[in-house]
């Protein structure tokens, strides 16, 4: 396995760094991309980052701070992307191309020539935090801002299983080094538009219990999702875990037509990683995601199916 020296030589032997996030951008990806970009820059390197699909506005305020660079790029590097096919139109782009990985996720499928993937982390902006003091930069507000929204997003405000001692020490240094961690957790966990709060109502209509009560299945159709902008729905996910006796909580969101994009959200013993597996995706033990083709009958029972060869019923 590649180590954390490893990944810092890569990055102070070479230059000219195009940085990939996922599809879909959420906290960690946007918050290891920008953390990074901006520490290269701190040590003379050009760099930016590339995503396949805009930003969320919510997230501007890790983004604008970070300087625009123009140059041709050298190394294609790529952070919290466990498989080529989740960024999106990138792939085709630079899928081929990516020199290194920096990931948290235990599906990584290993597709950089240099891949570093420490599934210990709650965060993969846990890595790029490791990363930066290896490369001896000094984690400024920039950095802290960028770094603690990736952890507090992908930990859900610490109180996800993947949070560890560790991630709690890192976060603590980082509000140490500026970070503004009482906006940033109203920006993410405590700010809703009318529209998302109505949405949210449809979907919890809509909720379907199976398993003796301990699946919730929830789907939002892309009618429902055109009263809303795309960032507005980001945090929707884990509702149907939140019911009490549910160990298996399963979010399907129409993407286009005949595409579905299904979020899995587990309790212990149930692994998300193997259930999404199944279906051609992956992720985390107590959360992950696949993509289904059909009609959004046909993906409910998909999933169902999947989750019944899981549980052996």
């Amino acid at each position: 396995m590649t180590d954390i020296k490893t990944i810092a030589a890569f990055f102070s032997k070479n230059d000219n760094f195009l940085i990939l996030s996922h599809a879909s951008p959420d906290g960690d990806t946007v918050g290891s991309a920008y953390g990074l970009c901006h520490a290269l820059h701190k040590m003379g390197k050009k760099a930016r980052v590339e995503c396949a699909d805009e930003i969320p506005a919510r997230y501007d305020y890790m983004v604008k701070p970070v300087e625009i660079q123009d140059f041709q790029h050298e190394n294609i590097v790529a952070v919290d992307v466990a498989d080529l096919k989740l960024l999106g139109k990138n792939n085709e782009l630079y899928g081929e191309k990516i020199a290194l990985a920096i990931d948290h996720h235990r599906s990584n499928k290993g597709y950089a020539p240099i891949t570093y993937v420490n599934a210990d982390a709650g965060a993969n902006c846990e890595n790029i935090y490791a990363l930066i003091l290896e490369l001896g930069v000094e984690i400024d507000k920039v950095i802290a801002d960028n770094l603690y929204t990736g952890i507090v997003t992908d930990t859900g405000c610490f109180k996800y299983q993947n949070t560890t001692s560790n991630t709690h020490i890192i976060a603590s240094k980082l509000i140490e080094c500026g970070a503004n961690y009482y906006e940033i957790n109203r920006i993410m966990f405590d700010t809703k538009s009318f529209a998302r709060l109505k949405v949210e109502q449809q979907a919890v209509d809509n909720i379907e219990m199976h398993f003796d009560n301990r699946c919730a299945l929830m789907t939002i159709t892309a009618e429902m999702q055109s009263m809303v902008t795309p960032d507005e729905l980001e945090g929707v996910t884990p509702i149907p875990r939140q019911i009490e006796g549910v160990v298996i909580g399963v979010t399907i969101r129409e993407k286009t037509a005949g595409k579905f994009k299904c979020s899995v959200r587990t309790h212990e013993p149930i692994d998300a990683s193997e259930i999404c597996a199944m279906l051609g995706g992956g992720g985390h033990n107590r959360a992950a995601g696949c993509e289904i083709l059909g009609t959004i009958d046909e993906a409910k029972q998909k999933m169902l199916k999947a989750i019944s060869d899981y549980l052996g019923e």
